[in-house]
C-alpha cells in the first residue's frame, strides 16, 4: 500500500514539523472527551494547525506517505487524513487500511509475516527514551483511539451518554400541556451536578401523567422502573406498565393469543437485559406481533439489543437506519451497524454489508468487498447471501465471471427456500446459464418462486403460460400471474399486464387499462413500456393524443437503451413530432439504433442515406443499410432492396435479385412489392 508512492524530498524543517505535529495530535487526542464531536474538533484542529504553519495539507499527506518511517510513525495520521478527506478525497476504506498497518509490526519494529493479529495485542515500548520509540508509541495510541471510534463510536458514545444521563431512552411527549412540556425539557437536562434530582422530577412528572391515562407517559414510566431512573428498579412494575401503555386492539387480543404470549415472555427477559429478547421485542413492535405496531419503540429496543452486543439486534438496527424506520434515515450509520453485525458472524448482517459495498450505501462502492461478504454470508448458510453470491459470479461482480458457479449457488439458494434464488435458478434453466436449457425445470422453479411471492418469478411464470414455455399455453393463467406481479410492483409484470389488456390476452381488451399499466411500468423505469407509452400518446390509444408526451417518453426509452425507442426519437426529429424538426439529430438517432442492431433503425438509416436526410447522400451506404435490415426481416427494407436492384441504387442492376426481394416482401404482406413484382413479370413475359 505504501510502496507505490512517488518520491518527494523532505527537508529538515519538514521533518521536525511532522514529528511535532504527531506529538501535538497525540496530546490533542488525550485531551479529547467530547466523543460526539471528536471528528469535527480534531479535523478543525488539524486544518488550523496546517494553515497556521503555512503548510499545504496535500503536501503534508505526501510527506507522511513517503517518509522512511511511515509505517512506524504516521499510519494513524494518514488514516485520519483519508477518513476525513484532508488533503485528499475522503476514503474510509483506505483510512481503515492505514489504521490496521500497525498490526503488521512486532514490538522489535519488524514486519510480521501474518497481519491477522488483534490490534489490542499491540503493546507500547516500555523503554521509550529515544525519539523513534516515543513517536511510535504516539502513533499506537492515536491508532487505537481512532480505530476504536471508527468501529465503536456509537457504543462508546451511548455508554458515555447513558452514564451521564440515563434518560436517553425516554421518548418525548407531544407537549399538549404544561406537565408534558416540563417533562420534555427535563429529559434534555445536562447539568451533571443535579442529575439525581432531575431523574426524581422526571419520575414524578411521569407518575402524574401516567395516572391521567397518558399511554406514552406509561411507557416512559416503565423505562424508569426498568433502568432505575428516579426510582428503584422494579421489573414487575416495568412489565405491567409496558403492557398497559400499549392498549392492544381487540382483534389482536382475540386472534393472536400465541403471539401475545410470546411478546410478554420476551418482554420479561428484555427488562432483565437479555439482549436477544430485546431484539425480539423490537421485532414484535416493528411488525405488530402480539402488540400494536410502533416503529419508534422498535428502534429503541433494537438499539438496546445492539449496544449489548446482539448481532441480530445490530443488523436490525442497521436496517432501521437504512430505511428510516423509527429514526431518520442514515445510510452511514446503517453501514456501521451492519459492519458490527457482520463481524459478529451474523449471516444476514454479512449479506446487508455486502449490499452496502456493492451499491455504495453509507460507504465507498467496493465490489471486491461486496463479493467477499456475500461469500461469508453464503457459506454461513444464508439463502439470500447464496443468491447474491451467485449473482456476483453470473455478472463478474468483484470476481471473475463464472456461470457454472453462479448456477451452483443459485441452486443452493433455491433449495434453501430463497424466492429470488428460485427465480434465478429458473432463469438459468430457461436461458442455459451454467447448465443445459430445460424449459420444464425453468417453469417449475418460476412457479416455486411465484408462489413464494417473488414478483419477477410471477412475471416469468406468466410469460411461460402466455408463450407455452415448459407448460401448455394458458392465457387466463398468464393474465392472473401478470396481475400478481404488477400489483407487487414489478415493472415487467406491469408491462405484461398492460399488454394483456391491450390485445385481449386472458381478459377483455381495454385500451384505457392497458395505458394505465403501461404508464406504471414506464414510471418504474421499464424501457419497453416507456416506448409503448410514447406510442399510446402518439396515436391516442387509451388516452388523448399528445405528440409532446410521445416524444418525451420515446426519449426516456431511448436513453434507457430501447432500440425501438431510439428509432422513434429519430422519427420525431425527422418529422417535427413533439419537438422541433432536426434532420441531423434524426440521422444520429437512426444511426445509434442501427448500430445496436435494430432492423427498423437500419431501414430508416438507409432512407436517410438514399435521400440525404441529416447527412450526405450516399446510395452505396443506403443499399448496405437496407440489405442489413432486409436480412433481419424488415418488410419495408426488403421492398427497398428490390428497388435498389431494379434501379441500380448503390448496386448494379440485377433483375433476378430484384424479383427475389420483391417476392420476399410480397410474401410478408407488403402490397406495393407485389404490384412491382407483377409489373416486372408482366414486362418480362410480355407476348
Amino acid at each position: 500500500m505504501l510502496n507505490n508512492i512517488m518520491n518527494i524530498n523532505i527537508s529538515k524543517d519538514d521533518e521536525n514539523f511532522l514529528k511535532n505535529f504527531l506529538k501535538d495530535f497525540h496530546k490533542k487526542i488525550i485531551e479529547t472527551n467530547d466523543f460526539s464531536n471528536y471528528e469535527y474538533y480534531l479535523s478543525e484542529w488539524v486544518k488550523f494547525n496546517l494553515e497556521n504553519n503555512d503548510k499545504n495539507p496535500e503536501n503534508i499527506l505526501k510527506m507522511m506517505e513517503n517518509h522512511d518511517e511511515n509505517k512506524f510513525w504516521f499510519t494513524s495520521l494518514l488514516g485520519f487524513f483519508y477518513q476525513f478527506g484532508i488533503g485528499c478525497y475522503l476514503n474510509r476504506e483506505k483510512a481503515l487500511d492505514f489504521y490496521y498497518i500497525l498490526t503488521t509490526i512486532d514490538n522489535n519494529n519488524k514486519i510480521k509475516e501474518n497481519d491477522d493479529d488483534d490490534f489490542n495485542q499491540l503493546n507500547l515500548i516500555e523503554k521509550n527514551d529515544d525519539t523513534f520509540d516515543l513517536l511510535r508509541n504516539n502513533n499506537i495510541v492515536i491508532g487505537k483511539y481512532l480505530l476504536s471510534l471508527f468501529y465503536y463510536k456509537d457504543i462508546i458514545l451511548f455508554d458515555y451518554t447513558y452514564k451521564q444521563n440515563k434518560s436517553v431512552h425516554l421518548l418525548k411527549l407531544s407537549g399538549n400541556n404544561d406537565l408534558e412540556l416540563e417533562y420534555n425539557s427535563r429529559i434534555c437536562f445536562e447539568n451533571d451536578d443535579d442529575l439525581k434530582t432531575n431523574y426524581r422530577k422526571i419520575f414524578e412528572l411521569l407518575l402524574n401523567l401516567a395516572d391521567n391515562e397518558n399511554l406514552d407517559a406509561q411507557y416512559n414510566l416503565a423505562i424508569c422502573y426498568m433502568d432505575g431512573i428516579g426510582t428503584y428498579k422494579d421489573e414487575t412494575k416495568a412489565f405491567d406498565l409496558f403492557l398497559k401503555s400499549d392498549q392492544i386492539d381487540e382483534c389482536l387480543n382475540t386472534q393472536n393469543e400465541d403471539e401475545k404470549y410470546k411478546f410478554e415472555k420476551n418482554l420479561k427477559s428484555a427488562i432483565l437485559n437479555n439482549s436477544i429478547a430485546q431484539n425480539d421485542v423490537g421485532y414484535f413492535y416493528q411488525f405488530s406481533k402480539g402488540i400494536n405496531k410502533n416503529e419508534i419503540k422498535a428502534f429503541e429496543w433494537y438499539l438496546k439489543s445492539a449496544i449489548a452486543g446482539c448481532a441480530d439486534g445490530q443488523c436490525n438496527l442497521g436496517f432501521c437506519y437504512g430505511n428510516g424506520i423509527g429514526i431518520d434515515k442514515n445510510e452511514i450509520k446503517a453501514f456501521e451497524w451492519y459492519l458490527k453485525s457482520a463481524e459478529n458472524h451474523y449471516a444476514i448482517g454479512q449479506l446487508n454489508l455486502g449490499n452496502c459495498y456493492q451499491y455504495g450505501k453509507g460507504t465507498n462502492k467496493n465490489e471486491t468487498k461486496a463479493f467477499e461478504w456475500y461469500k461469508k454470508s453464503a457459506i454461513a448458510g444464508c439463502a439470500s447471501g447464496q443468491c447474491s453470491l451467485a449473482y456476483c459470479y453470473e455478472h463478474g461482480i468483484g470476481t471473475i465471471k463464472n456461470v457454472i458457479k453462479a448456477f451452483e449457488w443459485y441452486k443452493k439458494s433455491a433449495i434453501a427456500g430463497c424466492a429470488r434464488g428460485q427465480y434465478s435458478l429458473g432463469y438459468c434453466y430457461n436461458y442455459s446459464i451454467g447448465t443445459n436449457e430445460d424449459e420444464t425445470k425453468a417453469f417449475e422453479w418460476y412457479k416455486k418462486s411465484a408462489i413464494a411471492g417473488c414478483a419477477d418469478g410471477q412475471y416469468n411464470l406468466g410469460l411461460c403460460y402466455e408463450c407455452g414455455i415448459g407448460t401448455e399455453s394458458n392465457e387466463i393463467k398468464a393474465f392472473e400471474w401478470y396481475t400478481k406481479s404488477a400489483i407487487a410492483g414489478c415493472a415487467s409484470g406491469q408491462y405484461g399486464l398492460g399488454y394483456c389488456y391491450d390485445y385481449g390476452i386472458g381478459t377483455n381488451e381495454d385500451e384505457t387499462k392497458a395505458f394505465e399499466w403501461y404508464k406504471k411500468a414506464a414510471e418504474n423505469g421499464d424501457a419497453v413500456a416507456q416506448n409503448t407509452l410514447g406510442s399510446c400518446y402518439q396515436y391516442g390509444k387509451g388516452t388523448d393524443k399528445n405528440d409532446t408526451k410521445a416524444y418525451e417518453w420515446y426519449l426516456k426509452s431511448a436513453e434507457n437503451g430501447d432500440l425501438t425507442g431510439q428509432t422513434n426519437v429519430g422519427y420525431c426529429y425527422q418529422n417535427g413530432k413533439g419537438i422541433d424538426k432536426n434532420e441531423t439529430k434524426a440521422f444520429e438517432w437512426f444511426l445509434k439504433s442501427a448500430n445496436a442492431g435494430c432492423d427498423t433503425g437500419k431501414y430508416n438509416l438507409g432512407y436517410c442515406y438514399e435521400h440525404g436526410i441529416g447527412t450526405d447522400k450516399n446510395e452505396f451506404k443506403a443499399f448496405e443499410s437496407y440489405l442489413n435490415s432486409a436480412e433481419s426481416g424488415n418488410v419495408k427494407a426488403q421492398n427497398c432492396v428490390g428497388e435498389c436492384y431494379h434501379n441500380g441504387i448503390g448496386v448494379d442492376i440485377d433483375v433476378s435479385e430484384a424479383i427475389y426481394w420483391f417476392e420476399k416482401a410480397a410474401d410478408n404482406g407488403f402490397k406495393e412489392a407485389k404490384e412491382k413484382l407483377n409489373n416486372i413479370l408482366s414486362y418480362i413475359y410480355k407476348p
